[in-house]
């Protein structure tokens, strides 16, 4: 493993992070569990960074991509018929419940966002968009302006006009004792500030993340962009909710995240978890705002045969076993866990989530303030217990959690008592 890691020093660039003091090697992987190099065995509860969406093995998704590679078709491009396309586009746009609803299928996350962001500027004739504080929406040029965490900023340059919002920041001392609606109501007004005095005429759209997810699980309290949108709509300027991570069901209070507030956005973009590990991202939105780009468009890879094989059958395996309403079952057996034991776990700031998509801050016991030291060791020592978790939060000091959507009811009970298992080592450590 250390020839491999040197290997990888030698040609990846420094940038891109390896969990672990030691790194693991994952070389096979079977429902919920995968197994490294070395022979361990691991609980997995980060899913390739919510991707492995139904977990490992899946013969629903293995047997489609197989009957699709043995036509000997791989590719053929958008200039030609896709069959594949066509019905996963059918059922997305259904699902989203945007009416008249167009779908374009891209390769990624990033990809998807940045089409977002091209369409809604175009449509509104302007380059000013809104973006919440805490985000990440992708590592392109043009998602790298709408993404505010300075940990993920390369620079500052931006073909966009950009301002933040509150929403997720509620551990600031001005927020920190109000009232779910009486936050919403300073946002709101915020809002109206921001659109009275920092803009200059028309603004495209504002794009969120139901969930942030690099932010580490941070949320805008139920109803926020409800309110939010009531305004955007005095002046026309649409909403994208950034459903990259928080899509399919893993809130297991609604099928988008965005639908926990009670509304309906003009775009929704998508990736991750719909391909169950292949490559598969894109977008859904308003027709009018899909069909209005002048200039021809195409996404050579977006919405390939294999791809499209693998999502409708990932999609279609999330709808026939209703695994929303796994996701809120089991991820309420490790929530609820995790908040039972964190009054006697100094260490732990706040455990928070929905469904399948939860995490745990940790901070220092004696000053309260975030400790990334801490998040790291946690993370070593659910790895020395057979769990995989992931790390983020604005300030590095988040345990953030996603397990593939098929999670049982004892893993989930299994997968809890190692965490607060590890919890209480990391805890200890600090004495």
């Amino acid at each position: 493993m250390s020839d491999l890691l040197a290997r990888h020093r030698q040609v990846i660039p420094n940038w891109v992070a390896l969990y672990y003091d030691e790194p693991i090697e994952i070389v096979s992987g079977k429902g919920n569990r995968v197994t490294d190099a070395e022979g361990n065995t691991y609980l997995d509860f980060f899913a390739g960074i919510l991707t492995n969406m139904i977990g490992y093995d899946v013969p629903e998704v293995r047997d489609a991509v197989e009957r699709q590679i043995a036509t000997g078709v791989v590719h053929t491009s958008t200039v030609y018929l896709l069959r594949g396309q066509v019905e996963l586009a059918e059922k997305i746009a259904k699902l989203s419940g945007i009416k008249d609803a167009k779908v374009f299928f891209t390769n990624s996350g990033t990809e998807a966002n940045e089409t977002a962001l091209l369409l809604a500027t175009y449509a509104r004739k302007t380059d000013q968009v809104l973006a919440m504080r805490q985000s990440y929406h992708g590592r392109s040029f043009g998602t790298i302006g709408v993404t505010s965490n300075r940990a993920w900023k390369n620079n500052s340059y931006s073909p966009l006009n950009v301002h933040f919002l509150h929403g997720a920041d509620r551990h600031l001392p001005q927020f920190a004792r109000l009232s779910d609606s009486d936050y919403i109501k300073v946002c709101v007004e915020d809002l109206r500030h921001v659109l009275a005095t920092v803009v200059g005429g028309d603004v495209a759209a504002l794009i969120a993340e139901p969930i942030q997810g690099v932010g580490g699980f941070t949320m805008a309290p139920d109803g926020l962009f409800a309110a939010y949108k009531d305004v955007l709509d005095e002046q026309g300027i649409l909403f994208i909710s950034d459903e990259v991570q928080t899509g399919w069901g893993r809130t297991g209070q609604s099928f988008f995240g965005i639908q926990n507030h009670g509304m309906t956005p003009d775009m929704m973009t998508f990736a991750k978890g719909l391909g169950n590990g292949f490559a598969v991202g894109g977008i859904v939105a308003r027709g009018d705002l899909l069909d209005n780009l002048h200039a021809v468009g195409l996404a050579t890879f977006g919405g390939n045969p294999i791809s499209m094989a693998a999502a409708n059958a990932t999609l279609d395996y999330v709808l026939d076993h209703d695994l929303q309403a796994n996701a809120a079952t089991t991820g309420a057996i490790i929530i609820n866990g995790l908040k039972e034991a964190a009054p006697r776990l100094p260490i732990v700031g706040d455990v928070r989530g929905k469904g399948l998509m939860f995490a745990v801050e940790l901070i220092d016991p004696a000053t309260g303030a975030p400790s990334p030291a801490l998040a790291s060791r946690m993370m070593e020592e659910t790895k020395k217990r057979g769990l995989l978790g992931g790390k983020g939060g604005l300030y590095g000091n988040v345990m953030r959690m996603a397990p593939p959507l098929t999670l049982t009811e004892a893993e989930a009970k299994e997968g809890l008592d190692i965490l607060i298992d590890a919890l209480e080592a990391t805890h200890e450590g600090t004495k």
